[in-house]
């Protein structure tokens, strides 16, 4: 039972970073090549879409990184699972304070509301975003290290 609890949560997180990571390098990039509003607009739909499954994706995989340290508590590795545990803490509490307020407005939207500074707002987002996308990798590396 242990190791399916090591496989699941590692799955979990995994699939977490290949979405945070087709955001960062895929999706964005391809919103911010499209035409006139097309791109804000689509920036908008992202942040509905995503902004209600997240955080529970989020919330989710550190709540099984803590029942696989709590359970593995002896075994080889739970050190490692402990820090990525933390390293998921770090990127909730970064979601919260840095990412969720400018996604909160983001996804209200349109060309006609939409404030002057809309694009620096989107460009920090980004770039709180990159940051994210390594706390969550390296949190994704220190798990599959555990498993061996």
């Amino acid at each position: 039972m242990f190791h399916a609890l090591q496989v699941v949560t590692t799955v979990v997180v995994g699939v977490m970073v290949g979405v945070e990571f087709s955001v960062a390098f895929v999706i964005n990039p391809i919103l911010n090549a499209l035409p006139e509003d097309s791109g804000q607009l689509g920036h908008a739909h992202g942040g509905r879409m995503l902004g209600a499954v997240m955080p529970f994706w989020y919330i989710g995989s550190l709540v099984l990184v803590g029942i696989w340290a709590a359970a593995g508590w002896h075994h080889h590795g739970t050190g490692l699972v402990v820090t990525a545990g933390g390293l998921l803490l770090l990127s909730v509490v970064m979601s919260v304070l840095l990412l969720v307020p400018i996604n909160n407005r983001n996804r209200t939207w349109t060309p006609e509301n939409r404030p002057e500074d809309w694009k620096e707002q989107m460009n920090r987002w980004d770039r709180y975003h990159y940051v994210r996308v390594a706390v969550i990798v390296a949190a994704f590396v220190l798990l599959v290290t555990a498993l061996t």
